[in-house]
Protein backbone atom coordinates (compact mmCIF):
# COMPACT_ATOMS: atom_id res chain seq x y z
CA UNK A 1 0.00 0.00 0.00
CA UNK A 2 1.18 3.37 -0.83
CA UNK A 3 1.22 6.56 1.49
CA UNK A 4 -1.05 7.87 -0.26
CA UNK A 5 -3.94 5.12 -0.78
CA UNK A 6 -3.67 5.09 3.38
CA UNK A 7 -7.69 5.06 5.26
CA UNK A 8 -7.03 8.02 6.69
CA UNK A 9 -10.47 8.38 8.25
CA UNK A 10 -10.39 4.97 9.73
CA UNK A 11 -6.91 6.28 11.48
CA UNK A 12 -9.18 8.97 13.34
CA UNK A 13 -8.38 7.66 16.81
CA UNK A 14 -4.63 7.58 15.84
CA UNK A 15 -4.69 11.11 14.53
CA UNK A 16 -6.43 12.91 17.70
CA UNK A 17 -4.04 10.80 19.85
CA UNK A 18 -1.02 12.10 18.26
CA UNK A 19 -2.02 15.64 17.61
CA UNK A 20 -2.77 15.99 21.39
CA UNK A 21 0.68 14.34 22.47
CA UNK A 22 2.40 16.59 20.32
CA UNK A 23 0.31 19.89 20.71
CA UNK A 24 2.44 21.93 22.61
CA UNK A 25 4.69 22.92 19.27
CA UNK A 26 1.35 23.68 17.89
CA UNK A 27 0.23 26.58 20.85
CA UNK A 28 3.85 27.33 20.43
CA UNK A 29 3.87 28.24 17.26
CA UNK A 30 0.75 30.18 17.14
CA UNK A 31 2.18 32.05 20.23
CA UNK A 32 4.53 32.96 18.03
CA UNK A 33 2.62 34.03 15.43
CA UNK A 34 -0.06 35.75 17.36
CA UNK A 35 2.62 38.21 17.50
CA UNK A 36 3.04 38.93 13.52
CA UNK A 37 -0.55 38.85 12.44
CA UNK A 38 -4.31 39.03 13.89
CA UNK A 39 -6.28 36.74 11.34
CA UNK A 40 -9.28 37.54 10.06
CA UNK A 41 -9.57 34.13 8.59
CA UNK A 42 -7.41 30.91 9.46
CA UNK A 43 -7.49 27.84 7.59
CA UNK A 44 -5.64 25.05 8.50
CA UNK A 45 -4.42 22.42 5.44
CA UNK A 46 -5.10 18.54 5.63
CA UNK A 47 -6.61 19.55 8.67
CA UNK A 48 -7.55 15.74 10.20
CA UNK A 49 -9.56 15.75 13.51
CA UNK A 50 -9.13 19.14 14.41
CA UNK A 51 -6.67 18.80 16.64
CA UNK A 52 -4.35 21.81 15.73
CA UNK A 53 -7.50 23.55 13.99
CA UNK A 54 -9.15 23.59 17.57
CA UNK A 55 -5.77 25.27 19.04
CA UNK A 56 -5.91 27.80 16.68
CA UNK A 57 -9.25 28.84 17.26
CA UNK A 58 -8.76 29.19 20.81
CA UNK A 59 -5.34 31.56 20.40
CA UNK A 60 -7.34 33.49 17.48
CA UNK A 61 -11.40 33.98 18.51
CA UNK A 62 -12.10 36.78 16.70
CA UNK A 63 -11.09 34.57 13.45
CA UNK A 64 -12.83 32.75 11.20
CA UNK A 65 -11.30 29.20 10.94
CA UNK A 66 -11.47 26.70 8.21
CA UNK A 67 -10.45 23.08 8.82
CA UNK A 68 -9.45 21.86 4.93
CA UNK A 69 -9.24 17.94 4.70
CA UNK A 70 -10.24 15.74 1.99
CA UNK A 71 -11.79 13.03 4.14
CA UNK A 72 -15.38 14.10 5.46
CA UNK A 73 -15.72 11.50 8.29
CA UNK A 74 -12.26 12.94 9.74
CA UNK A 75 -13.91 17.01 9.65
CA UNK A 76 -17.00 15.58 10.93
CA UNK A 77 -14.48 14.68 14.26
CA UNK A 78 -13.08 18.06 14.01
CA UNK A 79 -16.56 19.80 14.18
CA UNK A 80 -17.83 17.76 16.67
CA UNK A 81 -14.16 18.42 18.83
CA UNK A 82 -14.99 22.06 18.44
CA UNK A 83 -18.26 21.80 19.62
CA UNK A 84 -17.49 20.28 22.69
CA UNK A 85 -14.31 23.15 23.17
CA UNK A 86 -17.02 25.84 22.26
CA UNK A 87 -15.45 26.80 19.63
CA UNK A 88 -16.42 28.04 16.35
CA UNK A 89 -14.91 26.05 13.43
CA UNK A 90 -16.27 25.90 9.45
CA UNK A 91 -15.07 22.49 7.63
CA UNK A 92 -14.22 21.98 3.67
CA UNK A 93 -13.84 19.08 2.26
CA UNK A 94 -11.47 19.17 -0.43
CA UNK A 95 -7.94 17.40 -1.54
CA UNK A 96 -4.80 19.00 -1.56
CA UNK A 97 -3.43 20.33 -3.81
CA UNK A 98 -6.18 19.34 -6.48
CA UNK A 99 -9.54 20.65 -5.08
CA UNK A 100 -7.54 23.97 -3.47
CA UNK A 101 -8.39 26.55 -6.10
CA UNK A 102 -12.00 26.58 -4.61
CA UNK A 103 -10.73 27.63 -1.13
CA UNK A 104 -11.17 31.22 -0.80
CA UNK A 105 -8.19 33.82 0.38
CA UNK A 106 -6.57 33.41 4.30
CA UNK A 107 -5.02 35.26 6.72
CA UNK A 108 -3.07 32.52 7.86
CA UNK A 109 -2.71 29.47 6.37
CA UNK A 110 -1.43 26.66 8.59
CA UNK A 111 -0.07 23.16 7.25
CA UNK A 112 1.17 20.37 9.14
CA UNK A 113 2.86 17.18 8.28
CA UNK A 114 0.97 17.59 4.68
CA UNK A 115 3.62 18.54 2.37
CA UNK A 116 5.42 15.35 2.24
CA UNK A 117 2.31 13.41 1.28
CA UNK A 118 2.42 15.83 -1.62
CA UNK A 119 4.02 14.46 -4.80
CA UNK A 120 5.76 18.07 -5.86
CA UNK A 121 5.95 20.26 -2.94
CA UNK A 122 7.46 23.45 -4.55
CA UNK A 123 4.23 23.54 -6.70
CA UNK A 124 2.26 22.93 -3.26
CA UNK A 125 3.80 25.68 -1.62
CA UNK A 126 3.03 28.01 -4.58
CA UNK A 127 -0.50 27.24 -4.39
CA UNK A 128 -0.70 27.96 -0.75
CA UNK A 129 1.10 31.43 -1.02
CA UNK A 130 -1.60 31.83 -3.90
CA UNK A 131 -4.23 31.56 -1.16
CA UNK A 132 -3.07 34.43 1.13
CA UNK A 133 -4.23 37.84 1.18
CA UNK A 134 -1.86 40.54 0.91
CA UNK A 135 0.26 40.70 4.61
CA UNK A 136 -1.34 37.06 5.31
CA UNK A 137 1.14 34.42 6.64
CA UNK A 138 1.70 30.98 5.49
CA UNK A 139 3.26 28.58 8.30
CA UNK A 140 4.38 24.97 7.17
CA UNK A 141 4.56 22.30 9.76
CA UNK A 142 7.96 20.14 8.19
CA UNK A 143 10.82 18.81 10.11
CA UNK A 144 12.18 18.90 13.28
CA UNK A 145 14.06 16.20 15.50
CA UNK A 146 12.87 12.55 15.42
CA UNK A 147 10.71 11.81 18.47
CA UNK A 148 12.41 9.69 21.02
CA UNK A 149 10.43 7.58 24.09
CA UNK A 150 12.53 5.14 25.51
CA UNK A 151 15.87 5.04 27.23
CA UNK A 152 18.93 3.72 24.71
CA UNK A 153 19.21 0.53 26.69
CA UNK A 154 15.38 -0.66 27.23
CA UNK A 155 16.62 -4.52 28.64
CA UNK A 156 15.15 -6.00 25.46
CA UNK A 157 17.75 -6.79 22.25
CA UNK A 158 20.27 -4.68 21.44
CA UNK A 159 20.42 -1.24 22.80
CA UNK A 160 19.84 1.84 20.57
CA UNK A 161 16.62 0.34 18.93
CA UNK A 162 15.13 3.71 18.33
CA UNK A 163 18.48 4.75 16.18
CA UNK A 164 17.90 1.62 14.22
CA UNK A 165 14.40 2.15 13.46
CA UNK A 166 15.32 5.65 12.37
CA UNK A 167 17.41 4.43 9.76
CA UNK A 168 14.91 2.33 8.71
CA UNK A 169 12.05 5.22 8.55
CA UNK A 170 14.18 7.29 6.28
CA UNK A 171 14.75 4.51 3.94
CA UNK A 172 10.65 3.97 3.87
CA UNK A 173 10.00 7.38 3.49
CA UNK A 174 12.40 8.00 0.80
CA UNK A 175 10.38 4.65 -0.76
CA UNK A 176 6.92 6.60 -0.50
CA UNK A 177 7.66 9.79 -1.46
CA UNK A 178 9.39 8.28 -4.81
CA UNK A 179 5.57 6.56 -5.16
CA UNK A 180 3.85 9.56 -5.01
CA UNK A 181 1.94 10.70 -7.71
CA UNK A 182 3.88 13.79 -9.88
CA UNK A 183 6.52 13.04 -7.39
CA UNK A 184 9.12 15.46 -7.99
CA UNK A 185 12.68 15.79 -6.27
CA UNK A 186 13.09 18.72 -4.20
CA UNK A 187 15.90 20.21 -1.35
CA UNK A 188 13.75 20.39 1.25
CA UNK A 189 14.79 23.90 1.93
CA UNK A 190 11.49 25.12 3.15
CA UNK A 191 12.22 29.23 3.54
CA UNK A 192 13.77 28.79 0.06
CA UNK A 193 10.70 27.59 -1.51
CA UNK A 194 8.53 29.90 0.68
CA UNK A 195 11.09 32.63 -1.02
CA UNK A 196 10.81 31.10 -4.52
CA UNK A 197 6.86 31.21 -3.90
CA UNK A 198 7.34 35.20 -3.87
CA UNK A 199 6.69 35.40 -0.04
CA UNK A 200 8.74 37.30 2.23
CA UNK A 201 10.34 37.26 5.62
CA UNK A 202 10.77 33.84 5.34
CA UNK A 203 12.55 31.77 7.85
CA UNK A 204 12.40 28.54 10.33
CA UNK A 205 11.53 28.21 14.08
CA UNK A 206 11.82 24.94 16.30
CA UNK A 207 9.43 24.14 19.21
CA UNK A 208 9.67 21.52 21.77
CA UNK A 209 7.60 18.96 22.77
CA UNK A 210 8.92 17.36 26.40
CA UNK A 211 6.37 15.19 28.32
CA UNK A 212 8.48 13.39 30.85
CA UNK A 213 7.79 9.55 32.12
CA UNK A 214 5.71 8.19 33.69
CA UNK A 215 3.23 9.33 30.50
CA UNK A 216 -0.70 8.98 31.96
CA UNK A 217 -2.73 6.67 29.68
CA UNK A 218 -3.75 8.94 26.75
CA UNK A 219 0.08 9.62 26.00
CA UNK A 220 0.58 6.06 26.47
CA UNK A 221 -1.33 4.89 23.52
CA UNK A 222 0.27 7.31 21.46
CA UNK A 223 3.49 6.30 21.79
CA UNK A 224 2.41 2.67 21.66
CA UNK A 225 0.27 3.77 18.55
CA UNK A 226 3.68 4.49 16.93
CA UNK A 227 5.30 1.64 17.78
CA UNK A 228 2.73 -0.90 16.05
CA UNK A 229 2.62 1.65 12.85
CA UNK A 230 6.37 0.95 13.08
CA UNK A 231 6.41 -3.03 13.42
CA UNK A 232 3.37 -2.92 10.27
CA UNK A 233 5.31 -0.59 7.66
CA UNK A 234 8.46 -1.23 8.42
CA UNK A 235 8.83 -5.51 9.27
CA UNK A 236 10.63 -5.77 5.98
CA UNK A 237 13.26 -3.08 6.74
CA UNK A 238 14.66 -4.57 9.76
CA UNK A 239 16.36 -7.49 11.25
CA UNK A 240 14.62 -9.94 13.00
CA UNK A 241 15.98 -9.66 16.47
CA UNK A 242 14.54 -5.99 16.01
CA UNK A 243 11.62 -6.59 15.08
CA UNK A 244 10.75 -9.25 17.55
CA UNK A 245 12.26 -6.56 20.47
CA UNK A 246 9.74 -4.01 18.32
CA UNK A 247 6.71 -6.53 18.64
CA UNK A 248 7.14 -6.88 21.92
CA UNK A 249 7.51 -3.55 23.38
CA UNK A 250 3.93 -2.76 20.86
CA UNK A 251 1.83 -5.67 22.45
CA UNK A 252 0.73 -5.81 25.87
CA UNK A 253 2.79 -8.32 27.92
CA UNK A 254 4.80 -6.66 31.02
CA UNK A 255 7.79 -5.30 28.72
CA UNK A 256 5.37 -3.11 26.77
CA UNK A 257 4.47 0.20 25.95
CA UNK A 258 1.20 -0.69 27.93
CA UNK A 259 3.38 -1.33 31.02
CA UNK A 260 6.91 -0.01 30.96
CA UNK A 261 7.62 3.23 33.68
CA UNK A 262 10.31 4.41 31.80
CA UNK A 263 8.30 5.49 28.18
CA UNK A 264 8.62 9.27 27.98
CA UNK A 265 7.87 11.73 24.89
CA UNK A 266 10.83 14.17 23.59
CA UNK A 267 10.59 15.64 20.04
CA UNK A 268 10.72 19.14 18.43
CA UNK A 269 9.10 20.07 15.11
CA UNK A 270 9.76 23.11 12.92
CA UNK A 271 7.46 25.57 11.54
CA UNK A 272 8.95 27.41 8.84
CA UNK A 273 6.60 30.56 7.93
CA UNK A 274 6.64 33.60 5.47
CA UNK A 275 4.19 36.56 4.32
CA UNK A 276 2.85 37.81 1.63
CA UNK A 277 4.12 41.09 0.68
CA UNK A 278 1.86 44.54 1.20
CA UNK A 279 1.42 45.94 -1.83
CA UNK A 280 3.39 49.28 -2.59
Amino acid sequence: MHEHDIDWAGMAERLITEGEALLPFVTGAAASLAERIAPRRIMDIGAGPGVAACALAQRFPDAEVIAVDGSEQLLERAAERARSMGMRLTTRVAEFPDGFADLPEADLIWTSHVLHHVGDQAAAVRALAGKLHPGGILAIAEGGLTTRFLPRDTGLGRPGLEARIEAAATEWFSRMRAGLPHAADVVEDWPTMLAASGLVEAGSRSYLIDRPAPLHDGFRAFVRSQFVRAAETLAEDLDAEDLATLTTLAGDGQDSIAHRSDVYILAARTVHSAARPQPR
